[in-house]
């Protein structure tokens, strides 16, 4: 073949390749669609619940403290002994049981003297009085003088006074001996003795011989912000307000009504003290523990969606709502959650169906498919 020869069979070639690329898109494209199958519309797999009205209480949490309602530091009111104590430490103890003895023979002995002096008295005023009598007789007869009646009658009166001076020393006497046998005013829980038998005790120690505390009923008390404090005496006044006290670690609880709201709102924190009353009959709560205090202050009517279905965006909080097997946004206002619940105060009326799960994929109008929800869930 020549070089001639070699030169048209390029260009022929060459231009058979130019003719098929430009006509690539024509042949190209019949292929293709005959190929392409239907697209179809995408469905987003999801999970929904149902918007319920129910009566929800409207909550506070707060740290609150258990205090005793009555509390005694046991002192003696005399300087003796101690004779014998009646209790062991921690124990429980009833209104009225003897808890100690001090030594009395002191008393005993003033006790005696007073009464030996009481009777000599009373029996000095008998002889004024028939003394007084008899002048009386005989003055009438004229056989005595008016001046031996008037000192009869003062001697009389003299001795009538001393006879309520020794009864008021012997009723004192009785008192300090009382205070010989220590009581319990109240029933509750005795702390350790911190004296034994045999100590001297008075009056002017500082360290109590034990502590009483009434456990039943007992206060809890703690601080709720100034912004409920309106809300929490109209509950109270229609008596919807409670609290509930919980002790960290084991979840027991003890309930109880509000006792008290304290008359001023602290300046610094905005807090106000609230006090609550509990029953405490098995004595769960002891004096001292701290406690998760959950106060009531009423409750009302409202519609509430689990609070996984709550978003949020620049524009505010909403849900998505399944109609006709599409997501659609509704707007809503969340005034508050409670125990994995939203209670929402405007765009819901209750019983449409919201979504908890797959909003991520969802826009306004996506199509959906609920799936079943997963056992125990």
């Amino acid at each position: 073949m020549t070089r001639r020869s070699w030169l048209l069979a390029i260009v022929l070639v060459g231009g058979t390749t130019a003719a098929a690329y430009a006509t690539r898109s024509s042949w190209l494209g019949a292929g293709a669609s005959a190929q392409a199958p239907q697209q179809r519309v995408r469905t987003i797999s999801i999970e929904t619940a149902k918007a319920e009205r129910r009566t929800v209480p409207m909550e506070v949490d707060s740290i609150g403290t258990v205090t005793p309602i009555a509390s005694v530091a046991i002192k003696s009111r005399i300087e003796t002994t101690i004779v014998a104590v009646h209790f062991e430490d921690g124990a429980r103890v009833k209104e009225g049981d003897k808890l100690f003895t001090l030594d009395s023979r002191q008393i005993d002995a003033q006790i005696a003297q007073a009464e030996g002096t009481l009777a000599r008295d009373q029996a000095q005023l008998a002889g004024a009085e028939r003394d007084l009598k008899r002048f009386s007789d005989l003055i009438a007869k004229g056989a005595t003088t008016q001046v031996n009646v008037d000192n009869a009658k003062t001697q009389s009166d003299i001795l009538a006074g001393t006879i309520k001076a020794d009864e008021s020393l012997l009723d004192n006497l009785r008192v300090q001996k009382s205070f010989t046998e220590i009581r319990a005013p109240f029933a509750g829980r005795i702390s350790a003795a911190a004296v034994k038998i045999g100590n001297f005790v008075r009056p002017a120690d500082l360290t109590p011989m034990a502590v009483l505390n009434q456990m039943a009923p007992v206060y809890v008390s703690f601080a709720v912000p100034q912004r409920v404090l309106g809300e929490l005496r109209e509950g109270m006044g229609a008596g919807l307000s409670s609290v509930r006290a919980t002790v960290p670690g084991n979840g027991k609880s003890e309930s109880g009504k509000i006792a008290m709201v304290e008359n001023t709102v602290d300046a610094q924190t905005g807090m106000v003290t609230v006090r609550g009353m509990m029953d405490n009959h098995s004595e769960l709560l002891w004096p001292g523990t701290l406690v998760n205090a959950k106060l009531t202050v009423r409750t009302e009517e409202a519609v509430v969606v689990p609070s996984a279905a709550v978003q949020r965006s620049q524009s505010g909080n909403y849900v998505f709502l399944v109609k006709d097997g599409a997501a659609t946004v509704q707007p809503i206002d969340v005034s508050r959650t409670l125990q994995g619940l939203s209670v929402i105060s405007k765009g819901l009326n209750g019983g449409e169906e919201v979504v908890t799960d797959g909003q991520l994929l969802l826009t306004n109008g996506s199509k959906v498919e609920v799936r079943p929800r997963k056992a125990g869930v």
